[in-house]
């Protein structure tokens, strides 16, 4: 359905691979000002097609691929576009969301998002251009890394591909754009399991915006502070992600040998450091980027995209390899095999303490490397036993062969590579996550507690609401089009830059203490009727752009209404509180550092967040959750069988000026 809105292309497509059919999918301006875009908007249409449990790799999934009103208007790091479905790694929704010129290629052909649906009876590349869809043969495509199959499809198009570990239906197969990936979850198999090599993006229609001129002063202030931010114009240019890697091993965060510890004793032979000194040619970045963080490195003569810390720890510290060539080769392997670094590399680890135990012969070792590019193969081909049983991931590896208590995965998504026995917020963010061990869909509360500041790691006090604090700002953001590193800014210049100081310190010590009053913020963010343009210019950005008036409030709940709704679907799915755990290494194991002994205390921070995010004692959003968020037309789902009253009734206590705010924007 058209828009009156600014920067919206107005468009949804619906595209049927079985029958070659095309429809447009109605949203109205309604949807958009209350899902914005990206993994939001997705789930919303998400939630339409989905019933009960199915079968991801079965035609009855769907994939949907949205863009954000930001995307095309040239604000900072907002070349972003999202991939949503049913994934075949944990059968519950997953979203991804990736850089690269597709997602401002689809909006430049005409189109908010598209929903793909059915299954092609033979290999097949769409073309999306603003005169429509061509259903394209890619036979020739078959079996092609993810770089040749982006050279062999000609034109100027925006490309998104898998490579064959999508072919092959491997369960966290990725989705690639140019060298940047839609990792997690599995959205490559997906797109193999409907014969769906690839989809290209063409078109030069430009969205009206709102207030060009106000928004064009806006972008040139938010560009000057992400390049002065101590993170954002520092640090990651200077050293990309990896720069995280040494500060998390100093602060016991850098997961090693399948998480049984926290240090690794060579972290400095795979550190950011490291990579500058050695292998560094220039830095990059997406569209519109002005931080830059990407790496361009030299292996052998050859110019490739460099590893992000993620992978530097998981396929290093993790599995007790100390040689960073090796962590480039594999990382730039993996890219072109099309599988998720994450996902793989938690998954070699713990086969390798699988057979340490004597429990699953794989011949995979903790410290030997020379084997791991061969299995790689293994795992994107099906080739060998091996590598088809690590195709399906760690959760059902311990199926298999038992060691549940030392698969690290949440809801059988492996987790990333921060050690949350060190930052329990984090583990907590883990444990509730709706695609599983994610750590930016947990709300990266790991950069509260020790990699920006440095908030007391082991309390649990307040962590459940600067969890779901953090969950809806990052939520917000990314629905409205921008990089998540963007929302670093939100953290004053001076606490980066001087951590030391009392002002730092006093302000670390008291953070905890905050909970009560976030909690007030988080459940009624209708009260943060006003924006903090220097710390958090996206409400502004989405205002100039669209139209409509987004304050910080607004971008907060939308992203509650995002994160709530995205449980609601994983609720249809199964999904309750007996699946928001971490494995036992992580609650009943102690980590030792110096004198303190600690783990994740799992239970008592789980029962603090479904209070904060209004969730009933069995993990379900209650009724009045929903009515309050706005999410509409779900009075009548099946799945909320009790009576009203029974689903709970949202309380205020607040002092007499709070309350008066809530009754002035939401009522009595």
């Amino acid at each position: 359905m058209a828009t009156k809105l600014g920067a919206y292309a107005g468009k949804v497509l619906k595209i049927n691979l079985s029958d070659q059919t095309v429809s447009e999918y109605p949203i109205t301006d309604d949807d958009r000002k209350k899902y914005l875009g990206g993994k939001i908007l997705a789930a919303r249409i998400i939630y339409d097609f989905i019933k009960g449990p199915i079968d991801p790799l079965s035609e009855e999934n769907v994939i949907v691929v949205s863009t954000s009103p930001l995307n095309g208007t040239g604000s900072p790091s907002s070349s972003r576009f999202n991939v949503s479905a049913i994934s075949p790694l944990t059968g519950i929704l997953t979203s991804s969301n990736c850089g690269g010129t597709f997602g401002l290629s689809l909006k430049r052909a005409g189109y908010d998002a598209i929903i793909i649906t059915g299954k092609s009876p033979s290999l097949t590349y769409l073309e999306i251009t603003e005169n429509g869809v061509k259903f394209n043969d890619a036979s020739h495509l078959k079996n092609m890394l993810t770089g040749q199959a982006q050279q062999a499809i000609d034109g100027k198009s925006g490309k998104l591909v898998i490579g064959p570990a999508g072919e092959n239906l491997v369960r966290y197969a990725c989705a690639v754009s140019d060298d940047r990936a839609a990792g997690r979850g599995g959205i490559g198999a997906v797109m193999g399991s409907k014969n769906l090599k690839a989809i290209t993006a063409y078109g030069v229609m430009q969205q009206p915006i709102y207030n060009a001129d106000k928004l064009a002063k806006l972008k040139k202030k938010w560009t000057k502070r992400l390049k002065s931010h101590p993170l954002t114009g520092k640090q990651l240019p200077m050293l990309g992600t990896g720069a995280l890697l040494s500060v998390m091993n100093q602060k016991n965060l850098l997961a090693t040998k399948n998480f049984n510890t926290g240090k690794f004793e060579d972290f400095r032979k795979i550190s950011g450091e490291e990579m500058a000194e050695k292998y560094l040619v220039k830095n990059n970045g997406c569209i519109t980027c002005p931080i830059r963080c990407a790496r361009v490195v030299n292996l052998d003569g050859k110019n490739i995209k460099g590893p992000e810390v993620e992978i530097m720890g998981l396929m290093g510290a993790n599995i007790l390899n100390n040689d960073l060539k090796k962590i480039i080769e594999w990382n730039y392997e993996l890219d072109e095999l099309g599988m998720d670094t994450i996902s793989t590399a938690g998954t070699i680890a713990f086969a390798m303490e699988l057979n340490e135990k004597g429990m699953w012969d794989c011949g995979l070792s903790f410290g030997k490397v020379d084997n791991i590019t061969d299995t790689l193969k293994e795992i994107a081909y099906n080739t060998t036993e091996v590598g088809k049983k690590l195709a399906k991931g760690a959760r059902e590896l311990s199926k298999m062969f038992g060691g549940q208590e030392f698969c690290m995965q949440s809801k059988g998504m492996e987790l990333s590579a921060y050690e949350p026995r060190a930052a329990v917020g984090q583990g907590l963010g883990y444990s509730v996550a709706n695609r599983g061990g994610c750590h930016l869909n947990a709300g990266y509360a790991v950069v509260l507690e020790g990699l920006g500041l440095s908030v007391d790691p082991y309390t649990t006090r307040g962590k459940a609401q600067l969890a779901i604090m953090f969950q809806n700002l990052m939520e917000g953001a990314s629905a409205g089009g921008s990089c998540l590193f963007t929302t670093y800014a939100f953290f004053p210049f001076f606490l980066m830059s001087k951590p030391n100081s009392i002002v730092t310190k006093l302000v670390n010590f008291l953070f905890p203490y905050f909970g009560p009053v976030i909690k007030i913020a988080n459940k009624f963010p209708d009260i943060l009727h006003l924006n903090l343009t220097s710390m958090l210019p996206h409400p502004v950005a989405i205002t100039y752009a669209t139209g409509m008036k987004y304050k910080m409030g607004d971008l907060m709940k939308a992203g509650s209404r995002g994160f709530n709704l995205e449980r609601l679907i994983n609720t249809k799915l199964g999904i309750s509180q007996k699946d928001d755990k971490l494995p036992k290494r992580l609650t009943d194991e102690e980590q030792i550092k110096g004198d303190k002994r600690t783990k994740v205390p799992q239970e008592k921070l789980k029962r603090q967040f479904y209070k904060g995010r209004g969730w009933d004692e069995n993990g379900m959003v209650k009724l009045s959750t929903l009515r309050y968020l706005g999410i509409d037309k779900l009075d009548d789902d099946p799945i909320y069988t009790r009576p009203l009253e029974e689903q709970g009734v949202v309380k205020v206590i607040a002092p007499k000026s709070i309350r008066k705010s809530i009754k002035k924007h939401i009522g009595s």
